[in-house]
């Protein structure tokens, strides 16, 4: 018999077979609970918006207390955006998922410690098929599925317990996006 807490899946917190099973309380337990990196590293993090109350306020205020808040999205003109477009076929296009969360990063133009940027066009295929979310030493990835949407992918809540683990892995992929992003403007 195996330990569940032993070997490189201790850093495993929970798993859940759609992002949209994991309870909107975890996501606000784990944005209330981040004091020095929140990361929103999600292609469009649309659904944050509308399902975490009065997040911009409460990005802002994390920022003003010395958090580092950054936000990566996907570029909504890209190549990468309008062929996903075309796969998921939904109503609410990946584009207008990216402009509704420009629409709010908006609100924090002027805050201090909050950074946003658009992947690279050419990490874009890289940044869509996974999107990773990070809490401090924890976060939220759901790697996405052949034609699904965000919420119908599954997701691992992950917590970093060891050098160069499961946590590390994903941190490193996102920090790499992050590094060849571009500012997102005030006016974007």
């Amino acid at each position: 018999m195996i330990s569940s807490n032993s070997g490189h899946e201790r850093g495993v917190f929970a798993v859940y077979p759609y992002r949209s099973a994991c309870p909107q309380s975890v996501w606000a337990r784990l944005i209330a609970e981040a004091w020095s990196e929140i990361f929103l590293a999600g292609y469009t993090n649309y659904f944050l918006w509308l399902e975490q109350p009065a997040l911009p306020r409460t990005l802002r205020r994390k920022a003003e207390a010395g958090c580092r808040v950054r936000v990566l999205l996907g570029d909504p003109g890209s190549e990468t955006t309008s062929r996903r477009e075309r796969i998921e076929d939904a109503a609410l296009t990946v584009s207008a998922r990216i402009r509704i969360t420009l629409a709010h990063l908006a609100e924090l133009a002027d805050t201090d410690g909050v950074e946003a940027r658009f992947s690279a066009l050419d990490d874009g295929p890289n940044h869509i098929g996974l999107s990773v979310f990070r809490f401090d030493e924890h976060a939220l990835v759901t790697p996405h599925l052949a034609r699904t949407v965000g919420h119908d992918s599954p997701m691992m809540h992950i917590r970093r317990s060891e050098e160069d683990g499961m946590f590390d892995r994903f941190a490193e992929h996102v920090e790499e996006l992050w590094s060849r992003g571009t500012a997102i403007r005030a006016a974007a």
